[in-house]
């Protein structure tokens, strides 16, 4: 506790410091904002009733950081650049051109792919946002259906997602954490005092054991959150003595480590991205006048409508991209040569080629119990109102390991910026 008010009292001070945080709370207080300015002609009547009890807007919520629920100018959220950032991770795998410059090339490379990464996003809000002001032009919530109305309510949803997207950077570089995360967990958190307000109101004494038993499964899930990625497994590594001059050189020995859960909490939002697109396509394409494509898109809709189906298809994607993003940013091949480049070697293993196969299988079996604990909290709600037969946002589990993990991410990096300014 004192460790923690002494931190603490040297943020304060830290003028640098200080003015990254207000920094961030500054542009988090500008999203807010925008999230509560709608669109122009909205029937919120109708609205509200559209919104009730459905879950797959519910999702796209989270996103929006409650801007949908609204109709706002941000009601895409950074759903867009999330989605373009999928589809750059994969085009890595297939061009050898784009991993090397987002792995090889440093920070010069990293830029250029995350630029076209922004790009790629234009299109698709473009895409996505006329999907969806048809998709409310047809519910009837959208009252004024003329083709300028359109055109303009258009431009302005997907410059307010480009908007958030670029906030999101200048938090990540001028701020404390991720921008895009630290957006996402605002958007969460701002709705905890509705959801509170509601839980009040409907507030049943007769349930209360199932109360307790919901709070200690939370309770569960945040602890595990918290071990899971604080968990890393250490492999021991040896440098090589050198001798320069009349100096010896080397001969420490440390350790690498690799974590339980590499990819964090991004294999949550990928799928949720994926899972998301498909829905709101077959929802729009329910209407059309031909038939094969109505049909196509009632089975769709039916499959992920589906609870269990929905649950496989949601632990499933989870579990691939966990391993899929694990392979993007971590690349034993280049850990093995660096290793070899520096002098270093584990004991017991050659180096070159024995080494990153030995780092790889440790790898996979770490990533194998980091997917199948993500994947477990991501449908945790799905079983839980599956068994108790209670009503629960899917969003429950994903919302929690969310939260968790930009808040243990965000203490890293400023507890780092203290240890830093102390030295």
């Amino acid at each position: 506790m004192n460790s923690f008010f002494h931190k603490f009292s040297l943020v304060l001070q830290d003028k640098v410091l200080r003015k990254r945080i207000l920094f961030t709370i500054g542009a988090l207080v500008v999203f807010r904002v925008l999230a509560v300015i709608p669109i122009p002609g909205i029937d919120h009547n109708a609205l509200s009733a559209f919104f009730s009890n459905n879950e797959f807007l519910g999702l796209l919520n989270v996103f929006s950081g409650g801007g949908l629920s609204q109709l706002s100018i941000i009601m895409l959220g950074v759903s867009p650049y999330i989605t373009a950032s999928i589809i750059m991770q994969l085009l890595t795998i297939m061009s050898p051109r784009l991993k090397e410059m987002y792995q090889e090339e440093g920070d010069a490379g990293r830029q250029k792919f995350a630029q076209y990464g922004r790009l790629l996003a234009v299109p698709l809000g473009l895409i996505q946002g006329f999907g969806f002001l048809k998709l409310l032009q047809g519910q009837h919530i959208i009252t004024v259906v003329t083709g300028f109305t359109l055109l303009s309510d258009l431009l302005v949803i997907t410059a307010g997602s480009i908007l958030l997207m670029w906030i999101g950077e200048l938090i990540t570089e001028y701020g404390i954490g991720n921008g895009v995360s630290l957006i996402i967990f605002a958007g969460i958190v701002s709705r905890l005092p509705s959801g509170l307000g509601q839980f009040a109101f409907i507030f049943n004494a007769a349930q209360l054991p199932l109360y307790i038993v919901f709070a200690a499964i939370a309770l569960l899930v945040i602890v595990g959150v918290v071990v899971i990625t604080e968990a890393e497994r250490p492999i021991p590594v040896t440098y090589a003595k050198q001798v320069r001059g009349n100096r010896v050189y080397g001969g420490s020995s440390t350790y690498l480590p690799l974590r339980l859960n590499q990819a964090g909490v991004i294999p949550i939002i990928f799928a949720l991205s994926i899972l998301l697109f498909p829905q709101m396509i077959a929802k729009f394409l329910l209407g059309s006048s031909n038939q094969i494509v109505a049909f196509i898109a009632g089975g769709v809709n039916s499959f992920l409508s589906n609870g269990w189906a929905y649950g496989i298809a949601y632990f499933f994607l989870v579990f691939i991209f966990t391993y899929f993003y694990t392979a993007v940013t971590f690349d034993p091949d280049q850990i093995s040569d660096n290793l070899q480049k520096n002098g270093a070697f584990i004991p017991g293993v050659r180096p070159g080629a024995s080494t990153s196969e030995y780092i790889s299988k440790i790898l996979t079996r770490l990533t194998l119990f980091g997917a199948l604990f993500l994947g477990m909290v991501a449908v945790l709600p799905l079983i839980v109102r599956g068994l108790t037969g209670i009503t629960a946002l899917s969003v429950g589990g994903t919302a929690l390991l969310i939260v968790v993990s930009v808040v243990i991410d965000l203490i890293k990096k400023i507890d780092a910026q203290v240890s830093i300014r102390e030295y």
